[in-house]
């Protein structure tokens, strides 16, 4: 990087993990599908804060949880399995992308084996919420991917946001990576799609078991409140002919730029 842009440093809280570690990265996407997902990972595995990502770059804000301060981007690690996870209160400028890159793989990416990165896409429609492909940055991550029945993302395409730039930078970094892509609604949080990529993908990929119910029992309550919602809308309308000459919404063109 040169001296104008914004660089990101890692603040080690704990040692590193006796064992190089796999990373699952959480940071906000569509349907918040990652951060649903890995927080899940993080509090089930009850991996322990090992570090956090500072930067300028970053948005200046404090971060809490039950009445304490904590950093907005933090890193968890844990031994029995040796995961690590990547969390962030916050969604990132532009501007901060490759500083987050910089100072995750500066600090952690001698303590890792593979890096699991998640990126929700949007569905075209309900069926295809959960649906999963892979990307690989390696011949043996391609097969890790097809042995955990996860078929290569067809076709080209770009993966943009934060986690496209830590995706370029472990494959320029050579820190074996795979980003799964995961449609998810792209309006609401999406429980179901996170549950969808635990259970089908990185369970099989990596030595955990994550009990989704919680999940299951979210996504239940966002459907009923959007029935509630439809209905108090439709019980609004004051005729069918307004119903008749209401404007259809359209699915949201589905593109492979992932972000």
């Amino acid at each position: 990087m040169s001296d104008s842009t914004p660089t990101a440093s890692f603040e080690r809280l704990t040692d590193s993990p006796d064992e190089r570690a796999t990373l699952v990265e959480g940071l906000p996407g569509h349907g918040l599908v990652a951060a649903i997902a890995v927080d899940l990972v993080t509090r089930q595995l009850d991996l322990e804060q090992h570090g956090a990502i500072t930067s300028p770059a970053f948005p200046a804000v404090s971060s809490f949880a039950d009445g304490r301060v904590r950093d907005p981007v933090r890193v968890y690690a844990g031994d029995d399995p040796s995961v690590m996870t990547l969390q962030s209160d916050v969604p990132f400028p532009e501007s901060a992308y490759d500083a987050l890159a910089d100072g995750v793989l500066g600090g952690i990416g001698d303590d890792l084996d593979r890096a699991v990165l998640l990126v929700g896409a949007p569905a075209e429609s309900q069926q295809e919420v959960g649906d999963v492909s892979g990307i690989a940055t390696t011949d043996a991550v391609a097969s890790d991917l097809s042995a955990a029945g996860i078929d290569l993302a067809e076709g080209t395409g770009l993966v943009g946001g934060a986690t496209g730039a830590l995706l370029a930078e472990c494959y320029h970094r050579d820190v074996p990576a795979a980003a799964l892509v995961v449609r998810a609604n792209p309006y609401i949080p999406d429980p179901r799609a996170a549950q969808a990529v635990i259970e089908d993908a990185l369970e099989p990929l990596v030595d955990f078991d994550i009990d989704t119910a919680q999940l299951e029992a979210e996504a239940h309550e966002i459907e009923d409140r959007l029935e509630q919602m439809a209905e108090q809308y439709r019980r609004a309308q004051t005729g069918p002919a307004e119903e008749q000459s209401a404007p259809t919404k359209r699915s949201p063109t589905l593109s492979n730029m992932y972000q």
